[in-house]
């Protein structure tokens, strides 16, 4: 055989050889194919016989085949919109863990990769005397809800997932530099998955010992989210009562916000029933706001949207409001990750202030106490206090530290009161000469030459008829610092005094079996002594201002009895520690005046009213008096003229 043969018979062999082995390869292929067509024809098959089945009447179905079915299709419909991945995330089952610090004792679920939980270790719910308080918790776990809300691709329409409905994988649990690090993980696809990271601070500081840190990493998420320029955060829970009082208690519970680069915050308002609020703007972060603790949720590169509300829960329920934050924050493709932080814990204004983002900027979360506005926030800040905690390091009781400040403040604008009653004595001592100018122009259209002439008398003896006010109102911003500031002192929390069991909420010596309108059920010792003590003031004041303006005569109804009732209806709900405070305030202003009164010799007063009076005799008149004095004379003539009118 020759050279030729041999070669071709070799090549007819390859050639055979390789169509046997593509022949088995296309074989092997279409087998497959064939498997994956009959097990979809089968799968659709059974679906169909399901759906003959569940329609077909009771009688003809096998015992317990509408559940299973109906279970069966369930998870089928969800794995073809969601994928099987997240269509196993939300069967599967969640599990809960504890995590703690110093102050926090924090509860994860892995449903949603959520805080369940959040117990403050340093405080207790109000308790009666004699019972034993519970631990304070920031809120009901069942309401309990952090989730993110996006959009899927998907072949026929875009799929909206609420990561609140999905049970995340817990990745890990650990323990780093002063902080511990949970980590949870929820898979879309198998390259793409939702990252929680927890961050839980052991660090010895308040400000940071009471903040959670989630960092929410979008790893591989672009190509599976749908067109969107934003993500959804829905954030909600129910708070407890914690305090005695439902109603007081109430008066400080709303939601707080706050607008990024403002040193304020703004809130929703303390009231009853339902409040909403839609805010277009950005928002830095939002708080649940009770009257002494706070669940804020921070976001360092802002919320873009929000839509926030509250409800008031039923007095007697145990519960404050149900709170509810719907919020969005940015979104472009480019977006790998969005950092938030949790902060639960006591609005304590030393803790608050020194909250800050970990760039430093501070967050003003101390505005979530309600120190007041203006000047009123000033003195507060500024005074009221520094004062207090520095008498707080030196003194364990809160009554005595209240005692001191208000001795303290009474110290301080002694001189104005001083001023007040020099003023009122010298109105009372030249009263005869202001009857006299009286019985000199008796005549009502004589009004304006009375009173021009009444204005020089108090020029030439050297008296300013507001003299008797301005140091009153110059009183006015501590009287409402202290107002602001004491209700809302965490410091007076569950501290007792004498026979109140709590200085932040009202004293009861006396439980009523009713309840009188605008007043209560119930006797507030502490409230009752400042009425009287006030009483007594408005008697004492009264006595000294009615005897030198006549026009205070017919005040004394409104002042002596109106005043201090309503000062007792009013104030018989509030914090006996503001009650007790107004209480020595008073009595100190009694003692007060009393010593003044026993210092001042009213002919000595006269005296020196005789002299000023010499002295401006011929005084010139300054450029506002001439003008005062021209207005007068034409409005005089104004009179005149209408009367002839007439």
């Amino acid at each position: 055989m020759d050279k030729k043969s041999i070669v071709g018979i070799v090549l007819v062999g390859l050639i055979f050889l390789g169509f046997t082995l593509y022949n088995a390869h296309q074989q092997r292929e279409y087998q497959e194919k064939l498997a994956v067509y009959n097990a979809e024809q089968a799968r659709i098959q059974a679906e169909q016989d399901s759906i003959e089945l569940l329609t077909a009447p009771a009688e003809l179905q096998p015992d317990g085949f509408a559940a299973a079915s109906e279970d069966s299709l369930r998870r089928f419909r969800q794995a073809a919109t969601l994928g099987e991945l997240l269509a196993e995330a939300r069967e599967a089952e969640a599990t809960a863990f504890t995590v703690e610090n110093d102050v926090l004792q924090v509860v994860f679920s892995t449903l949603g990769g959520r805080i369940e939980e959040v117990t403050l270790k340093d405080y207790k719910r109000y308790a009666p005397r004699g019972e034993e308080a519970v631990p304070l918790r920031m809120f009901d776990p069942e309401t309990a809800d952090f989730s993110l809300f996006f959009y899927l691709k998907n072949e026929r329409h875009n799929v909206p997932v609420n990561t609140g409905e999905y049970t995340f994988r817990l990745v890990s649990s650990e323990r780093i530099e002063q902080a511990q690090r949970i980590v949870m993980e929820l898979p879309v696809s198998d390259d793409a998955s939702l990252r929680y990271e927890y961050v839980v601070y052991d660090s010895q500081a308040p400000e940071r010992d009471y903040l959670i840190d989630l960092t929410v990493y979008l790893q591989g998420m672009a190509p599976q989210l749908a067109g969107q320029t934003s993500v959804g955060v829905n954030w909600s829970n129910r708070s407890y009562q914690n305090e005695k009082g439902f109603r007081n208690e109430n008066t400080y519970t709303t939601i707080y916000y706050r607008v990024p680069g403002e040193s304020s915050a703004d809130d929703l308002g303390m009231s009853d029933g339902r409040k909403q609020k839609e805010i277009k703007s950005s928002l830095n972060w939002v708080a649940f706001k009770q009257q002494f603790f706070s669940s804020v949720l921070i976001a360092p590169e802002n919320f873009s949207y929000a839509d926030l509300s509250f409800e008031t829960a039923e007095e007697g329920s145990g519960y404050m409001k149900d709170f509810a934050a719907a919020l969005t924050v940015p979104y472009t493709p480019q977006t790998d990750m969005y950092r938030f932080s949790f902060y639960y814990g006591p609005n304590k204004y030393a803790v608050l202030r020194n909250v800050a983002t970990a760039d430093g900027d501070s967050l003003h979360l101390e505005r979530l106490i309600p120190l007041g506005w203006g000047i009123f926030g000033w003195v507060n800040r500024w005074f009221v206090i520094p004062v207090f905690d520095f008498l707080h390091q030196y003194i364990a009781s809160f009554g005595l530290i209240i005692l001191i400040l208000a001795v303290l403040i009474k110290i301080i604008i002694s001189p104005l009161t001083y001023k007040s009653y020099i003023s009122s004595a010298k109105m009372r001592v030249i009263k005869p000469e202001v009857d006299e100018l009286a019985k000199k122009y008796p005549r009502q259209e004589d009004a304006m030459k009375r009173q021009q002439a009444t204005m020089e008398l108090y020029k030439k003896a050297g008296i300013n008829p507001m003299g008797g006010c301005i140091p009153l109102l110059i009183q006015m911003p501590i009287i409402i610092a202290v107002f602001r500031f004491l209700p809302a002192s965490i410091e007076l929390r569950g501290q007792r005094f004498l026979w109140a069991d709590d200085l932040a909420s009202y004293d009861s010596v006396l439980s009523l079996p009713f309840n009188i309108p605008f007043y209560g059920d119930h006797v507030s010792l502490f409230a009752l002594l400042m009425t009287l003590a006030l009483f007594a003031f408005s008697y004492i004041n009264y006595q000294q201002t009615a005897s030198s303006q006549p026009q205070m005569a017919g005040m004394k109804i409104m002042m002596v009895y109106v005043m201090p009732l309503m000062m007792l209806l009013w104030f018989n709900n509030y914090a006996s520690g503001l009650t007790y405070y107004y209480f020595l305030a008073n009595m100190l202003t009694i003692g007060q005046t009393l010593v003044i009164r026993r210092m001042i010799d009213d002919e000595k007063i006269h005296a020196v009213m005789r002299a000023n009076a010499a002295k401006n005799k011929n005084k010139k008149k300054s450029k506002f008096q001439l003008r005062y004095e021209e207005l007068m004379r034409q409005q005089e003539e104004m009179q005149r003229s209408n009367n002839r009118k007439k």
